[in-house]
């Protein structure tokens, strides 16, 4: 079933300020980065830190992707720049490889190493992932330092040879940097292009919420992977080419204190955009050369500027620069756009309940939250489940959704066994879900958080962006959010978040929908609406598992309740059934419960 007819409605126009900010620091960064050498007169020394301004550059547009967009913590990317570096040393020098095919090999051991680091997200983040990726930081820089056989100990790698370019040899020092600056120039269009991807999408959504993120249908572990994979292999290629650039490497240029220089570049220059982390780059690489009028204390001062910046510019200068475009650029226009009705493609000709909890147990130690219960939920229906506080309602559905594992029991969802899959496996199954404390993603946009909802695995639509973008729009005009679409989600009112968390979950094309408490926090107006929102969802066949302590709403929208108190069912049936059972009223409702039947 679908709605009626498209509808045009008038829709905030896609200005993107970032493109129009971007192509600025790009051409920037293009045209007047490599031409100061060619059209001034500057000696070996500076063309060093030219060299190594850019080199540094493409390892620290590894920190955007890892840190900036998918919010993981990588305190070991000189590593990642020490294996590039080494593989190329080693390859031309002791082994008497291409340049090309050492800069490949040593951009695979990067990976590897970053995969390796990546799959330790699996059960570690926050401040254990720092200190992971600070361990692997110390013990590649006691490998380089002792393993003298292979990596010739302190002395390093000398006499590393340029490479070729269709015939022609980069030994010329201007030459060579222009190339290197073509590479960075690369990276640069690559993270920039990367947000906007289905798979930058789900790394921003990672960075935001990564429960959220899960449940949506990201495969969050895969994202986090890939993004450090990523931030290694760019890492790689920035040693690769600082080792050919150089013609030298040893341990000390590789080790923990590259790694914070790495990670304070793009902090500084702002760690969510490649021109920030570009830009941090550069200032950082200048910065002490600027203070050295200061003789004895310029490293004093160095350190003070940078505190400076990064206290009064937590969101890094591209943060400040990008914040005052936005205020001086046009508004938006606002233009008639046709948005297609929300397709929910739920045919009713299958009659078997769509949820089947069964015997379903989750303790905690001696705890027993959720104790034996057995659920059927019928297809198009709402149902709903209520108890006291603590009587395990949100255990229940966290069990439900595949964020806890049961201790005991089975869940089917049309007929499928998904008891021990992941919550994002749940979702491709068709399962929607919201939760009592509003899980978005703040600092995307309303368009974008459904977006993200929409791009989940199995939804049957087309994998497109238009389509993407197509059925996120048609979901929001679904519950009249449309208007709102490029706003940044943390900007809207209380209850709108709740709306755009909806519709977040109807762009996946849910058969089933488990809401958690969706009205608190909501007026009597928006209450009001919200049970007129569900009344027509149910309408297109949706089928509501719904936890809510409102009975006037669960009175008018629900079909059947089931009631648990210390994790038990004590009651279920039809609302009035259960309103006027007598265990529910005494260990929930009290004697109130005439004046809501």
């Amino acid at each position: 079933m679908s709605n009626p007819a498209a509808v045009i409605e008038p829709v905030t126009v896609r200005s993107a300020p970032r493109l129009s900010a971007g192509l600025i620091s790009l051409l920037i960064l293009a045209v007047v980065l490599p031409s100061i050498p060619f059209f001034f007169t500057v000696n070996s020394y500076v063309l060093n830190i030219f060299m190594q301004a850019v080199t540094y550059g493409i390892a620290v547009l590894g920190m955007t992707i890892v840190l900036g967009y998918t919010g993981q913590i990588n305190l070991a990317q000189a590593a990642f720049f020490g294996l590039g570096a080494y593989a190329v040393a080693l390859g031309t020098v002791v082994l008497g490889l291409n340049f090309w095919v050492s800069l490949l090999l040593g951009m695979a051991v990067a990976v590897i190493a970053g995969l390796v680091l990546g799959l330790t997200t699996l059960r570690l983040g926050g401040h254990y992932l720092a200190m992971i990726t600070i361990s692997f930081q110390q013990i590649f820089d006691l490998v380089l330092v002792n393993w003298t056989a292979v990596t010739r100990g302190p002395d390093g790698v000398a006499g590393i040879a340029r490479p070729s370019l269709f015939g022609y040899q980069l030994t010329d020092d201007k030459a060579y940097l222009a190339f290197c600056v073509a590479v960075l120039y690369a990276a640069i269009l690559f993270v920039w292009y990367l947000p906007n991807t289905r798979l930058g999408r789900a790394m921003r959504a990672v960075r935001e919420n990564e429960l959220a993120a899960e449940v949506t249908g990201v495969k969050t572990l895969a994202v986090k992977v890939i993004a450090f994979i990523l931030c290694a292999g760019l890492a790689g290629v920035g040693g690769a080419l600082y080792a050919a650039g150089f013609a030298y490497v040893s341990p000390d240029n590789f080790n923990f204190k590259i790694s914070i220089e790495f990670l304070t570049m793009a902090l500084l220059g702002g760690a969510q955009s490649p021109f920030g982390s570009a830009i941090g780059t550069i200032l950082l690489i200048l910065l002490p050369e600027w203070l050295r009028f200061l003789k004895e204390i310029y490293m004093a001062a160095y350190g003070v500027a940078v505190i400076l910046i990064m206290v009064f510019m937590p969101e890094g200068i591209w943060g400040i620069a990008k914040a005052g475009w936005q205020r001086i650029r046009k508004p938006a226009k606002v233009a008639p756009v046709a948005i297609k009705p929300l397709e929910f493609d739920i045919l009713m000709t299958d009659f078997s309940p769509i949820l089947r909890l069964e015997n379903l147990q989750k303790h905690f130690g001696g705890v027993k939250a959720v104790d034996g219960i057995s659920i059927e939920v019928e297809r198009g229906t709402v149902h709903a489940l209520i108890g006291p506080n603590g009587s395990g309602k949100t255990t229940t559905l966290n069990v439900l959704n595949g964020i806890y594992k049961p201790t005991a029991g089975k869940i089917l969802v049309d007929g499928q066994d998904v008891t021990q899959v992941a919550p994002h496996v749940r979702a491709a199954h068709g399962v929607g879900r919201t939760f009592q404390n509003i899980r978005l993603f703040p600092a995307l946009s309303v368009l974008e958080n459904v977006i993200i909802g929409a791009q989940r695995q199995n939804n049957p639509i087309a994998s497109g962006e238009e389509a993407l973008r197509e059925r996120a729009m048609s979901a929001l005009a679904f519950v009249g959010m449309q208007d709102k679409a490029q706003m940044i989600v943390r900007n809207l009112p209380y209850g709108h978040q709740r709306l755009v968390e909806i519709a977040r979950a109807l762009a996946g094309h849910p058969k089933l929908l488990l809401l958690d408490e969706p009205a608190a926090g909501l007026n009597m107006t928006e209450k009001h609406e919200l049970a007129n929102l569900l009344k027509r969802m149910r309408g297109h066949g949706i089928t509501i598992f719904l936890i809510e302590h409102d009975m006037r709403l669960i009175v008018q929208v629900a079909d059947r309740i089931s009631v648990l108190n210390f994790g038990k069912k004590i009651a279920e049936g039809t609302p009035d059934e259960v309103l006027r059972h007598p265990d529910v009223i005494a260990a929930y409702l009290g004697e109130d419960v005439h004046a809501l039947t």
